[in-house]
């Protein structure tokens, strides 16, 4: 059952893949209830999670399980089974739930994506560092950037920063609480001979706390794409998406200049945007316009464009 799904899901989506150039997508996402498994590819190789289940096999039996369905996910979409990474990705009992590091050994690669390269680490983070269910929101700012201010915040590994710049931006400004996150952002800007610390500015702070200082219509463009809940030691309040998402977006409008264009985003699959209250001349849902072939019908987020 397993093998006939997975290899009917990834010749279609390899072809699409082939004719767009892309080499890291999404694969297969829960497809079957009795194989609770996440497939991406990053190039030539499968970050595979596997969500924890209500009732779970014993040790032993788990694990005959797991390795035949290695087995076949190596078989059928030819990748060998040591380039295949396995995690638990547990699912959410609350939103309080977070995800974290998975084990000490860090291995990086260099993935492809719309022509800008970037750093992926498939062994020791839930997260890789690249959500590809961005990709098409990415090119939108890139096509956006040139001669642009760009303010990408909770900018996690700086994708949209490297796009931006790649599109011409003529300054940068990441925000994020990690240092981990930041490094990485600036990794990637060098990887693609993007970075120039004079146009490139990479900041470590509490986006909430910080927004309030940045200088009023200095910005041009933004892209704002938080996790629905942070409870971080380091924040001095926590983050709710719902309850704080009209404070976050007008507060990030107030840097923009009359005109300019916000990229807001949202994992919370419950979330509704309070319009009213927000300052905003257009508020427009580009969800399904920002949906990757290889996420539809898989899509967990929203996506809107806000304009000033």
């Amino acid at each position: 059952m397993f093998s006939n799904r997975l290899t009917k899901v990834s010749r279609h989506l390899s072809k699409q893949a082939k004719r767009q150039h892309i080499t890291c997508y999404r694969i297969y996402d829960h497809d079957l209830p009795e194989f609770p498994f996440c497939i991406d590819r990053y190039e030539n190789k499968l970050s595979v999670a596997e969500y924890k289940r209500k009732f779970e096999m014993a040790g032993a039996e788990h694990e005959k399980w797991l390795n035949e369905c290695l087995g076949i996910m190596s078989l059928v979409l030819q990748v060998p089974e040591e380039d295949i990474y396995i995690r638990e990705r547990q699912r959410k009992t609350s939103r309080l739930d977070q995800y974290g590091k998975i084990g000490e050994e860090k291995e990086y690669f260099v993935a492809d994506e719309g022509g800008l390269k970037f750093k992926v680490n498939l062994s020791d983070y839930l997260d890789t560092g690249l959500f590809t269910d961005h990709r098409i929101t990415r090119q939108m700012v890139k096509e956006q950037s040139k001669d642009k201010k760009v303010l990408n915040l909770f900018c996690y590994t700086g994708s949209f920063s490297v796009y931006a710049a790649a599109g011409g931006a003529n300054e940068t400004v990441s925000i994020d609480l990690s240092n981990t996150y930041l490094d990485w952002a600036k990794d990637n800007l060098q990887l693609n001979n993007l970075y120039d610390p004079a146009m490139h500015h990479f900041i470590k702070a509490d986006v909430l706390q910080y927004l309030p200082k940045l200088p009023d219509t200095y910005f041009d463009l933004a892209i704002l794409d938080p996790p629905t809940f942070s409870n971080s030691k380091m924040m001095k309040d926590f983050l709710d998406i719902q309850r704080d998402h009209v404070k976050l977006i007008n507060d990030t409008l107030r840097t923009l200049g009359k005109g300019g264009v916000l990229y807001f985003s949202t994992n919370y699959t419950k979330f509704v945007m309070d319009e009213e209250k927000i300052k905003a001349s257009v508020i427009k849902d580009i969800t399904k316009a920002t949906t990757p072939f290889d996420f539809e019908g898989r899509l967990k987020r929203y996506c809107f464009m806000i304009i000033k």
